[in-house]
């Protein structure tokens, strides 16, 4: 009640002190009020994560709202209270390294606040919050200390109580604003002050560990569904799968140190769109039925953290689950993984390189046809390259759980880097549209389709016309980098909308967390907007029409071997013969049982097993970032002690007074 009348009164003196000023219309109700009062500011926070050794990530320290003055960290020398310090995004590195090194100048980092700019990738040249040798602990072989990520800083991988908020673009300018406002004030008792609310419920519960979190259900572990499809569609109701299997993969998921800031554009975003777009491409050729092998599709989620989605595409595999109907591991042939390839473009020329691992005879024909594959595109000079010899295996990529689980896997990730990776912005927010190029996306779609069709033909007489008549549609490849890579139009666009009503049109490729019992089946609205949409592209572009019936999805069309696409776009859908399904991807260590996640103890004949972290994220009531403007303690009791003095004194003066003007009425 006190509060109310607090406001009332504040809200009748803004409008008295504006209806002598003429501008009544500026101040209409006690929530403009409000709003003229607290900034709320929009951005993107860095939000705790844990395993099963510990945190990492951001939060706030305690359980209260963190309030701290506002100061730009050019100006932070030293730090005498608590502060929010304001960084350019050129300064985020520096930051971080005094953190590490002056614990007397960490003790008063209250929070943090990061600008972002139009063009931010002007300013700084180069940028990863990642490791040098990312997940270095799956690696197959023990180079570990290898530099593949030469400029990652690694601060992502720390823990950190304190708020970090990234600005969007509005937030920033608001902030500046306030900021320079005040720096021009000559009101010293007045200061800008940002109030951060990231109160993590694993810091609220002391549960600093998976295990514990998941105990005490503070947290949910990372995860969400990876999408495979085939073409042509698997008969699965015939018992002859003889076919040997081409297996091609890409990811869909990055990392940065800002959760919903993760667009990975070259990484791995690119790969993606190049796959998808040969797939695409691959749809249009004739005899597909007529291919010696089966071409099979994979695009992963949760790779950043752990691959999450390959090692739980390989057990599900292992137990034959309803996922993994129709496939079956022992034919897979070889394993083709579609990389960073946004930068294979320079001075004209498309350079890629084929990071392969071990001798074959299946490696020695997918090396062949690739070197066919570039032949037949000599025209757009396109080359691919083995990579060098002094590399000590494999990149980073999801075929090192391939080679975890099974040393003799035969695989080539095709990345458009030799030694070491040409993005620069290696799991980072910067890591977006403008550091990739469309054209080197649609070489590398080219050079896949065309080399996948070589092997599943497994012919030599293979004609040079029938390679070039499989084309890339370079509209397509625009469309996917405007729909997955931007805000505008994002996944509003109409290809996205043709499939799925999307609940965001901001892309973010962060994993996200597992919600519900994951199955094979998933309810719609626990699937993340992108495993939907490649869920409904994948199914149409590799489907067969069904014969003899509607094409209107009806109860029928599962039970038939078909698949109902877009029917969240007019309720109906098509119904179509593909072999498209979900896989659940999260730990192969954690169970759900009974409504609760539960820790599985280590399987020694599983070593891969045993080197999972169990990636889980803290759960939380609500994130929120605002500034406003505070008088000063020492002035509010200047102020307190001149209203108790001027009070004394006007008793003081009362009493004289009294006393004057009894003795005058004495006299009289």
């Amino acid at each position: 009640m006190a509060s109310k009348f607090v406001y009332f009164l504040s809200f009748f003196i803004f409008r008295l002190h504006f209806a002598l000023a003429g501008q009544t219309n500026l101040m209409e109700s006690v929530p403009d009020l409000h709003n003229s009062m607290y900034k709320v500011l929009d951005g993107y926070p860095c939000v705790r994560l844990l395993n099963l050794s510990g945190e990492i990530g951001c939060s706030n320290p305690g359980r209260e709202k963190v309030l701290a003055p506002i100061i730009r960290f050019k100006n932070a020398n030293e730090l005498s209270q608590s502060s929010a310090i304001l960084l350019s995004m050129g300064e985020f590195q520096n930051f971080f390294k005094r953190i590490s090194n002056d614990s007397t100048f960490a003790r008063n980092v209250g929070g943090v606040l990061v600008e972002s700019g139009a063009e931010p990738q002007n300013m700084l040249k180069e940028f990863s919050p990642a490791r040098k040798f990312p997940q270095a602990e799956f690696s197959p072989y023990r180079s570990t200390n290898y530099k593949w990520n030469p400029i990652g800083s690694g601060i992502m991988w720390n823990a950190y109580n304190f708020p970090v908020f990234l600005l969007s673009e509005s937030g920033t300018l608001t902030l500046q604003e306030e900021v320079v406002r005040n720096e021009k004030s000559k009101k010293s008792y007045t200061s800008v002050v940002a109030e951060f609310d990231l109160v993590m419920q694993t810091m609220k519960a002391g549960t600093h560990d998976s295990e514990s979190c998941l105990k005490e259900e503070t947290c949910l572990p990372l995860g969400g569904y990876s999408v495979w499809s085939s073409l042509r569609p698997i008969n699965i109701s015939s018992s002859d799968h003889s076919k040997p299997i081409i297996l091609t993969m890409a990811s869909m998921d990055s990392a940065s140190f800002f959760r919903d800031k993760s667009l990975g554009a070259e990484s791995p975003i690119s790969g993606l769109i190049a796959l998808m777009a040969a797939v695409d491409a691959l749809s249009h050729v004739d005899g597909l039925d007529k291919l010696s092998k089966q071409l099979v599709f994979l695009v992963s989620t949760g790779e950043a953290w752990g691959y999450l989605g390959s090692r739980r595409f390989l057990l599900e595999l292992d137990l034959q689950s309803d996922a993994v109907r129709g496939l079956n591991s022992s034919l897979f042939e070889m394993v083709v993984e579609v990389g960073s390839v946004g930068k294979g473009f320079n001075q004209g020329i498309q350079n890629f390189y084929a990071h392969s691992t071990g001798v074959s005879s299946a490696l020695n024909k997918t090396l062949d046809a690739l070197k066919r594959a570039q032949d037949s595109l000599k025209s757009d000079n396109v080359t691919i390259s083995s990579a060098s010899a002094s590399n000590p295996g494999i990149p980073p990529s999801s075929l090192m759980a391939f080679l975890k689980k099974n040393s003799l896997t035969s695989g080539i990730v095709l990345e458009d880097f030799d030694t070491v990776f040409s993005n620069k912005f290696y799991h980072s927010h910067l890591d977006e549209l403008s550091n990739v190029n469309s054209s080197s996306i649609v070489a590398a779609a080219s050079l896949i389709a065309r080399t996948l069709y070589t092997l599943a033909s497994d012919t030599k007489d293979l004609s040079s016309s029938s390679l070039t008549a499989i084309k890339v549609n370079v509209s397509l490849v625009e469309e996917l980098m405007g729909c997955l890579l931007r805000c505008d139009p994002g996944l509003s666009c109409e290809l996205v909308k043709k499939y799925i009503s999307p609940t965001d049109t901001c892309p973010s490729h962060y994993v996200g967390v597992i919600i519900d019992e994951p199955t094979s089946t998933p309810y719609p609205p626990y699937v993340g907007d992108v495993s939907r949409f490649l869920w409904n592209f994948l199914a149409d572009r590799t489907s067969i029409p069904r014969e003899n019936t509607s094409p209107v999805c009806s109860e029928d069309c599962s039970s038939k071997g078909g698949v109902c696409i877009g029917a969240e776009t007019d309720g109906k859908g098509v119904c179509v013969v593909s072999t498209t399904r979900y896989v659940p991807a999260y730990s192969t260590r954690l169970k759900f049982e009974s409504g609760t996640w539960t820790v599985l103890p280590p399987n020694s004949s599983e070593p891969i097993g045993i080197l999972d972290p169990i990636w889980t994220e803290s759960n939380w009531n609500v994130i929120g970032l605002r500034v406003y403007t505070i008088q000063s303690a020492a002035y509010d009791r200047l102020v307190l002690l001149g209203g108790i003095s001027i009070t004394i004194l006007a008793y003081l003066a009362i009493l004289i007074t009294k006393s004057i003007i009894t003795k005058a009425m004495k006299q009289d």
